[in-house]
């Protein structure tokens, strides 16, 4: 990780961009199944990936939080923050009724239902990690 110096960071920690690599997920296509017995593999591979987005995920929404408390303290506004917090509730509520209704409209096979509900959450996931990478 590059160290930035505080300098920089005191004069506007909103144009300091963490590295956007993306995170690495395992290749789960090929333990592709819809077989009771054989599917097992595949959810839990997609289970994997669902857990390292998830932290990926958290970690970028720590890094806003952590600039807006700075812009806060050395500017005043303490408008974003409850906005920002809102916001991340509401992704996270859109993102999971999303997921859900496709869910529910793949029943009754949850076999079926239960992995397309996990390539959802993996697809939201991957765009909301996006929009959390974007510079402000």
């Amino acid at each position: 990780m590059r160290k930035i110096s505080s300098a920089i960071l005191c004069l506007s920690p909103l144009i300091v961009n963490a590295n956007p690599t993306d995170v690495s997920l395992t290749d789960c296509s090929t333990l592709e199944s819809y077989h009771p017995i054989d599917s097992k593999v595949y959810i839990q591979c997609l289970d994997s990936n669902l857990d390292m987005l998830r932290r990926y995920q958290q970690s970028w929404i720590n890094k806003l939080l952590h600039d807006i408390e700075i812009i806060q303290e050395q500017t005043g506004n303490t408008q974003l923050m409850p906005i920002i917090k809102r916001a991340v509730v509401y992704q996270e509520q859109y993102m999971e009724d999303t997921c859900k209704w496709r869910y529910l409209y793949t029943l009754p096979n949850s076999i079926k239902a239960s992995i397309v509900h996990k390539k959802c959450s993996i697809r939201m996931l991957r765009r909301h990690i996006e929009d959390l990478q974007v510079p402000y």
